[in-house]
């Protein structure tokens, strides 16, 4: 039995559709806060469990009988080494033969605000004497495709990376390599690094974007704060513009990029490149 937590998110959904190609839906268990969104998944045969990180009782209920547990760290920055604490302890209460979280790319070195939940989640897991493996997640490339409709009305793609490549790649990559890295049978102990084939830099993005859409976007860089400043004014919440300019910022230093090719080694094809996002963005 593998189960996903936070089936029902972006990254989810694509995990539970990637393990439904190698394995029938009863072997595969949706573990979601809201049972009520994963209709569709039980429609399909897959096993839907109330999970709530903030409930670790539901928890324990939610990962008995679990090989293998796919935990994809929850949005809630500031609480999420409290919520992965409470599922690193299921987990064991479980017994899980298996532990794969989703980490971010170079955790343990990253100079991002991200990584530091990401660290300590990484040392509870360490800690805990669950065979594990670390799924460190480079840049989604959707981060940044998200922009493109405003760039286009505006002529104009802001940010403050400066000419720090980035080495995204589209969620769908990152969740065929959960989904071999759940499948696979050596991964005890394993730190995938993963990040797309080919970097980039922002100006790079933004001449991607009038090539394809045939209007020009220039990439204005900006001071840190600045640009943080941009992003509470269109209506981000404070907390959310300081980590998206710090992230940024942090490329600038070369905090995105990798070159490893760890993640077209794990799910045995190339990367998807940045261009064929911007082609699906843009035809929206």
């Amino acid at each position: 039995m593998i189960t996903v937590t936070g089936a029902t998110g972006q990254l989810g959904r694509l995990v539970i559709a990637a393990l439904l190609k190698e394995l029938p839906p009863s072997g595969i268990t949706a573990a979601v806060r809201d049972p009520g969104k994963a209709k569709d998944l039980a429609d399909l045969g897959v096993q839907v469990r109330t999970a709530d990180y903030d409930k670790p009782d539901t928890l324990k209920e939610a990962f008995k009988g679990t090989d293998k547990l796919l935990l994809i760290s929850s949005s809630e920055i500031g609480r999420r080494v409290r919520q992965h604490g409470a599922a690193i302890d299921a987990a064991r209460s479980a017994q899980v033969g298996l532990l794969a979280y989703t980490s971010g790319l170079h955790a343990d070195t990253s100079p991002l605000i991200l990584s530091a939940e990401h660290r300590k989640t990484e040392a509870m897991i360490r800690q805990s004497g669950l065979p594990f493996v670390l799924l460190r997640n480079g840049w989604y490339t959707e981060n940044h495709t998200a922009s493109i409709p405003a760039a286009l009305e505006h002529g104009t793609l802001l940010g403050c990376a400066g000419t720090g490549r980035i080495s995204s790649a589209p969620r769908a990559d990152y969740a065929d390599a959960a989904a071999m890295a759940l499948l696979l049978e050596d991964q005890d102990g394993r730190v995938h690094e993963l990040a797309g084939d080919r970097a980039y830099t922002m100006k790079d993005f933004a001449g991607e974007i009038t090539r394809q859409a045939g209007k020009k976007v220039v990439y204005k860089d900006m001071p840190e704060a600045e640009y943080r400043a941009v992003l509470v004014s269109a209506g981000l919440p404070e907390v959310l513009a300081a980590l998206l300019a710090d992230s940024d910022s942090g490329a600038s230093k070369g905090a995105l990029f990798d070159d490893s090719h760890g993640l077209s080694g794990l799910i045995g094809r190339p990367t998807t490149p940045m261009r064929e996002s911007v082609a699906a963005a843009i035809k929206g």
